[in-house]
């Protein structure tokens, strides 16, 4: 059996990001990969993918069902994936067959990487993404262990700590707005199952259904803490304020906490990508700033 070669642009990546541990990690993948072909009784059945921080290879079982082996790199945001999709059973996302948590392998149902609703036209792709949103914003697993209420209790202190420490790169105002809505709307926030990065690549075409989520980075939440990412990527295509109309519409959400949630992700990301020097294609990177204006003068305007 042809065993795992990782991307070497997926390689690359990794290790300037994650430093030694990264390396490190890297390096135990093909062993990995093969470890878990043989306990989950698959073969690599194809060339490797990868995303930001994970790689899928397209395997078989032995009956001969097409399947996905997936290896990610574990981090605070990842570590949920296997118990959110497990939580949903199918049901909106990709099906979850075997996992091993603690080492961040999962073997999935495949799903048809060529059609992504990344491609489709933008007023559809909103309505699907958004119908998805709200489908899958169960009860979230008391086991999860991320949840808003802590990460807005955290981001009181933090947003404006580390704007001074990062040299006061943008307005302090758009810094107390999204404090303001921490301590407003984070001790009453809800325990649904968000998923924090449901966008429009993350979207696949399915048999059992015709979409699919794939990816989720899972938390306890409003589910409104869930619209930027739909929001910054494909940005150009329709203005902010039409776009969160649409998916407010779409998934039935209340549309002054949609807005409050998203500056307060704005303007955390505007400050990750600042800290981490994120690649200029990355959509954070990229559009956190001109949402965080933008997320700033719509919530003045609904007050």
């Amino acid at each position: 059996m042809k065993g795992l070669i990782v991307p070497t642009g997926f390689a690359a990546v990794t290790a300037r990001r994650e430093g030694e541990a990264g390396r490190r990690w890297l390096e135990t993948l093909p062993a990995l990969a093969t470890r878990y072909c043989r306990e989950w009784d698959v073969r690599l059945d194809g060339e490797p993918m990868h995303g930001y921080i994970g790689v899928v290879v397209p395997a078989v079982r032995a009956d001969g069902t097409p399947v996905v082996l997936k290896l990610t790199w574990l981090d605070t945001e990842s570590s949920g994936e296997p118990l959110a999709l497990s939580t949903w059973n199918g049901q909106g996302a990709v099906r979850l067959l075997e996992s091993d948590p603690a080492r961040g392998a999962m073997l999935l149902e495949r799903l048809d990487s060529g059609r992504i609703l990344r491609d489709e036209p933008i007023d559809y792709a909103v309505e699907i993404a958004g119908g998805l949103m709200r489908r899958l914003a169960v009860p979230a697993p008391p086991e999860l262990g991320r949840d808003l209420r802590t990460e807005a209790a955290r981001l009181v202190d933090a947003l404006p700590r580390r704007w001074r420490e990062l040299g006061q790169p943008f307005p302090r105002y758009l810094v107390d707005a999204a404090v303001d809505v921490c301590r407003k709307s984070g001790p009453t926030s809800g325990d649904l199952l968000v998923n924090e990065d449901l966008h429009y690549e993350n979207v696949l075409g399915g048999t059992r259904e015709p979409w699919l989520v794939i990816d989720p980075k899972p938390l306890a939440a409003d589910l409104e803490f869930g619209v930027l990412s739909l929001m910054w990527n494909r940005v150009e295509e329709s203005t902010p304020d039409a776009r969160m109309a649409a998916i407010v519409a779409a998934a039935g959400l209340d549309a002054e906490l949609a807005v409050g949630w998203a500056l307060v992700r704005a303007v955390r990301s505007w400050l990750n990508a600042i800290e981490e020097g994120e690649p200029t294609e990355d959509p954070a990177a990229l559009f956190a700033p001109r949402l965080a204006h933008w997320a700033y003068q719509a919530a003045r305007a609904i007050d």
